[in-house]
Parts: C-alpha cells; structure tokens; sequence
C-alpha cells in the first residue's frame, strides 16, 4: 500500500489586511490549511517549519502531527524528511492558502502513478500552491521554494519533460486581490474569517 502524506509547509507571509497583526493573520493561514490536511482521508498530515517556526506549528498541529523541522523553507528538504519518515508519495502546499479546496489537494497526488512530479500553480503571482513527489526524491528536482516553483522551471532538470505535470491552480493569499477572491459563501477557513472579523 502507497503512503501519502501532505505536508504544510509554513512559507513567510509578508502581506497582512489593513488592521491585522502579521503574525496573527500568518497564524490563522496556517492553521486553516492545517485545520484541512488533518480530514484528509487519502494522505497523512503533516507540517514542516524552520527552526524559527517550530513554536507557530506546534501550536496549530494536531494531537499526533508530525511536525518536521528542516534547514530551508524550500522542497528538497522537506521531501527528504516525508521520506525519511516511510512516505512514498508526498505534496507539499503553502500554509498561505486557508480556502484551498480537498479536491485541489488530491488531484496533486493523483498523477504521481506515472509522473515524478506534479504542480499545482499558485495564481496570479506566480509560484506555485504546491508541489507533489515520488519519494526518494529524484536528485534532478531542484531545491526551490514554492514562491518560485513552477512546473517550467522544474522540468529544465528532468531527463524527459512529462515527468513534470500541471494540475490544478489555486491562489495563495499574497495581498489585497487575492483577499477580495475570498467567497465568505464557503465552508471552512473558519480562523482567516475570524481574524477578518466574522
């Protein structure tokens, strides 16, 4: 049987509403997306941090959560340390996305049967929402933060471009646009909505 396991990758927020504390609106991101991996039925849960985050994800994760500390906020490590812990198959997905639908997540896992590699781009400003491996990871993948990956630049290392696949988008919450896109109309996000007041 393939273990899964999707992994919040705790990235640096550097845009908050007007009004809101930076780390407090970085805490509600992180802990609805967290809030979502752990209903997941067809992967694990999981949160990589750097050693400067450790105290943020111990505080979001669940009774049980692994919560992997790695050198940089990048994919290399992260994919090491879900390998490392017995997982074949892993995605990783920025914590800056409180309303990323289940249904985006599995589709990242999906095409993992016949690709190395799957991206899921981040919206409008580029980079991605997430990135999914086979594991042990491919030495060719290049060590890129999620505000850089995308599925170009990932195949300039790959030995055959189709390793490389694209599913399906969603925007990560970078600044005020992307605020506006919020439908209050949906479940879930429940502390990004609170933290906006309701």
């Amino acid at each position: 049987m393939v273990r899964r396991v999707v992994v919040a990758l705790l990235v640096p927020v550097t845009w908050s509403p007007p009004g809101v504390a930076l780390d407090k609106w970085r805490a509600a991101l992180a802990e609805d997306v967290v809030d979502l991996l752990a209903r997941l039925s067809a992967a694990s849960p999981a949160i990589a941090c750097v050693p400067a985050d450790r105290e943020l994800a111990e505080e979001i994760a669940w009774p049980g959560m692994p919560v992997w500390e790695v050198s940089s906020a990048t994919i290399r490590p992260v994919f090491a340390a879900a390998a490392a812990d017995g997982f074949d198959q892993a995605a990783i997905v920025a914590a800056d996305a409180p309303d990323v639908p289940g249904m985006v997540l599995g589709k990242l896992l999906q095409p993992l049967d016949a690709k190395t590699l799957a991206v899921a781009p981040g919206g409008a400003d580029g980079g991605a929402l997430g990135v999914a491996a086979r594991l042990p990871l491919e030495p060719w993948v290049s060590d890129v933060g999620l505000d850089e990956a995308s599925a170009q630049a990932l195949r300039r290392g790959a030995p055959q471009p189709a390793e490389v696949t694209t599913t399906a988008a969603w925007r990560r919450l970078r600044g005020a646009q992307e605020l506006a896109s919020l439908d209050m109309g949906l479940e879930g996000w429940d502390n990004t909505r609170a933290v906006l007041g309701g």
